[in-house]
């Protein structure tokens, strides 16, 4: 189990933080769904470490995980600015990503 740490934020688009907000939640599994501003490189990406392709965006493998184990990315991210029904089909694939790697994860605990 791991620990999300998080502060709520105010409107778009400056989204700043609200002070005294801030929470900590156990959690499996965290997923982002935020629009495309373009993959914003300060911060949790930076943090995160992962790979970018040649236009800027996340990098990821055919199972849309990054260069970071654990870590996916769909949608606008990885593809660049895009309709959201391309978002959609990525996130349902990025899906059968994440739960090939957490069965996976599973099998090599119980071993």
């Amino acid at each position: 189990m791991k620990q999300l740490h998080a502060q709520r934020v105010g409107p778009a688009p400056k989204f700043e933080p609200v002070p005294g907000t801030e929470f900590t939640m156990d959690v499996d599994l965290v997923l982002l769904a935020m629009g495309f501003t373009g993959p914003v490189r300060h911060g949790m990406i930076e943090q995160l470490g992962v790979a970018f392709d040649t236009r800027g965006n996340v990098k990821t493998d055919a199972d849309y995980m990054t260069s970071v184990p654990g870590v996916f990315a769909a949608g606008d991210i990885r593809r660049g600015q895009s309709l959201v029904v391309w978002a959609i089909a990525e996130g349902r694939k990025a899906a059968e990503g994440i739960n090939r790697y957490l069965a996976g994860q599973a099998r090599h605990a119980a071993a």
